[in-house]
């Protein structure tokens, strides 16, 4: 969807090709394709690929995956791979991971760092996968500061480092003093880092890549721990059809090195939380739930089913903006 130089979500999927390749070697060959449009083009793009021999195709962007439907109906001896939709045929695979639960971490370190309560996060579309991270990383910030909030603003782009710093930046002239992000790019965070303020990354380690201690944390993937045993399986001739998310179990998502800003009884707490979700004692979407209007959407005791987190369209108490 972006160049893997956006040194976030492509960035990210691009390492885990490499550590695919790595792991097989001269058993794989890979052919990438950059900047692919999320319209019919794109099914355009999957077919030159099977043209050029691809026995597998992995699309990385939520809006391919009609697309890829479409192909896959026409192909049924290509295996497809798509990543964060949930469509599936026979020869048809969807998978992500439940960053959710990383975005809950992070919600409490920044709700630990900020000063005023007022913490801002760049949103690239309304789709449930956008909507599940800003609600958990809201009740991860909530958990630590009842009283904070989270104000959204959209970019409607995945991609677009102009976009992406402006966002930032709109919400910094509001006065939140930490700025988190559902974005490609390390823009919003720079823009936070440029005003004195603190960021919350993605994809990647922002910290690292922006060699700044103000970015507090960033959830992060390990696309390459999907990548692996799914080209193994279509060499040993056991590929099948599924619909995977995975979680701390399988090491799909994690957090980044925490900053040394961060004080050190919230990396415990941090820590602590963390391990009760990977012994699923505990999740992100457990418990009474309360949306921003005022609405009880969950009662005490009962746990969001995976098929409500995969459609939610609500934002939870806390949340200042809309969905819609």
């Amino acid at each position: 969807i972006s160049p893997p130089g956006d040194m976030g979500y492509s960035y990210m999927h691009d390492q885990g090709t490499i550590a695919m390749e790595e792991h097989f070697g001269d058993k794989v060959q890979v052919i990438r394709m950059e900047d692919i449009p999320e319209t019919d083009a794109s099914e355009r793009t999957m077919e030159s690929l099977i043209d050029e021999g691809c026995k597998i195709i992995f699309a990385n962007s939520y809006n391919y995956q009609q697309y890829m439907q479409n192909v896959a109906k026409r192909y049924p001896n290509i295996y497809f791979e798509h990543c964060s939709g949930y469509l599936d045929n026979p020869n048809m695979s969807n998978y992500f991971g439940r960053m959710y639960q990383m975005r809950y971490l992070s919600g409490m370190i920044a709700a630990r760092m900020s000063a005023s309560g007022k913490i801002g996060y760049v949103g690239a579309y309304n789709t449930p996968e956008v909507v599940r991270g800003i609600n958990a990383f809201t009740l991860g910030v909530r958990s630590i500061n009842p009283k904070a909030t989270v104000t959204v603003v959209w970019t409607n782009t995945w991609f677009d480092p102009s976009l992406e710093r402006q966002g930032a930046i709109s919400l910094l002239d509001q006065g939140c003093d930490v700025i988190a992000q559902h974005q490609d790019t390390t823009q919003p965070a720079q823009a936070a880092i440029d005003r004195g303020k603190y960021a919350i990354g993605y994809n990647a380690d922002f910290g690292k890549i922006l060699n700044d201690e103000r970015v507090l944390v960033s959830p992060m993937w390990n696309w390459g721990n999907y990548m692996i045993p799914t080209i193994q399986s279509v060499l040993d001739g056991t590929w099948k059809s599924q619909s995977y998310w995975g979680g701390l179990e399988d090491e799909m998502i994690h957090l980044s090195p925490i900053s040394p800003l961060v004080p050190a009884d919230m990396v415990k707490a941090v820590e602590a939380k963390q391990q009760e979700m990977h012994d699923k004692t505990w999740d992100v979407f457990w418990g009474e739930i309360w949306d921003n209007t005022g609405v009880m959407r969950q009662k005490a005791g009962e746990k969001m089913s995976d098929e409500a987190m995969l459609t939610i369209d609500w934002f939870v108490e806390g949340v200042i903006g809309s969905v819609y």
